[in-house]
């Protein structure tokens, strides 16, 4: 696994003398590891941010928040933000944390689970054609589980104290490792989920899914964006949430952005998550 830094330059622009030169460097906020996986068959850059007082001769461990939509033109670096925010010392918010980001090489092949047909696709507004590869979910979720996780807790001072953050496509994979994998992650962050995925299977088989499968507590937050937009995805987000509730291993919030479009929901959304998840800081009275 070969590493390089992700770095972004804070360019003085004072006429370019000298003096402004010397005082420019970099700002870094992570690093970039490319990862070869034997399951999907390729490399991925995986972009890994560590707390600030990180040190892998030390003993403590670090909780890991992963991002399936995790590239540097994803939302690795806007979420990474969020977690420095409130790791603050004056907010404190919850414990320092790993964040791992996984950059795409094609979402709709690795979110989606396989389907009989896609005849659905076009009854949702997209064009068959958008979606050329399908179906590769299962084998990401293996990657995850069998090659991702063990590398970062075997290299990394990880604990076993795991979140997943999907909005749209990977919130639909979210929900689906939720259902199926519950032990792979102690919170889910779903947003926004495209459940209108195989014609809403997920959520006719949620209930049956969760009886199966989840046999120890997690904590879910589900995010929506203005239902004027989208009214059936709104509405699958809320049948979501109500099939929840109903099981006592889940800690459920359901969250309304109205202000929020599906393209803008997530960064709102996963602020706002973190609150309800962690809704003490330093000064809560």
């Amino acid at each position: 696994m070969t590493k390089y830094k992700i770095l972004f330059l804070l360019m003085l622009t004072l006429a370019g003398t000298p003096l402004a030169a010397q005082a420019s460097k970099p700002l870094i906020i992570g690093t970039t590891e490319v990862f070869h996986s034997d399951v999907l068959k390729e490399n991925r850059n995986i972009n890994i941010y560590l707390p600030e007082d990180y040190d892998p001769k030390k003993a403590e461990k670090y909780p890991v928040i992963y991002i399936p939509d995790g590239g540097f033109e994803e939302d690795f670096v806007h979420i990474t933000g969020i977690v420095r925010f409130n790791n603050q010392p004056w907010i404190n918010r919850f414990p320092q944390s790993i964040v791992v980001g996984i950059e795409n090489t094609n979402r709709r092949r690795d979110f989606t689970f396989p389907v009989a047909n896609t005849d659905f696709i076009e009854k949702e507004g997209f064009k068959k054609e958008s979606f050329p590869q399908y179906g590769g979910s299962d084998k990401y979720i293996n990657f995850l589980k069998n090659e991702l996780q063990p590398y970062i807790e075997k290299n990394y001072n990880a604990s076993g104290n795991r979140t997943i953050i999907g909005e749209s496509l990977a919130g639909l994979l979210a929900t689906g490792i939720l259902l199926k994998n519950p032990e792979l992650f102690s919170q889910y962050i779903i947003i926004s989920p495209s459940l209108w995925w195989g014609e809403e299977k997920l959520l006719k088989e949620a209930e049956p899914l969760l009886r199966t499968h989840l046999k120890q507590p997690v904590k879910v937050y589900i995010g929506a964006p203005n239902k004027e937009e989208d009214t059936k995805m709104y509405a699958e987000a809320e049948s979501l949430y109500k099939i929840l509730k109903m099981n006592k291993n889940i800690s459920v919030s359901f969250d309304y952005l109205p202000d929020e479009l599906h393209s803008t929901a997530i960064h709102q959304a996963v602020y706002n998550a973190f609150k309800k998840l962690y809704p003490k800081t330093e000064y809560s009275k």
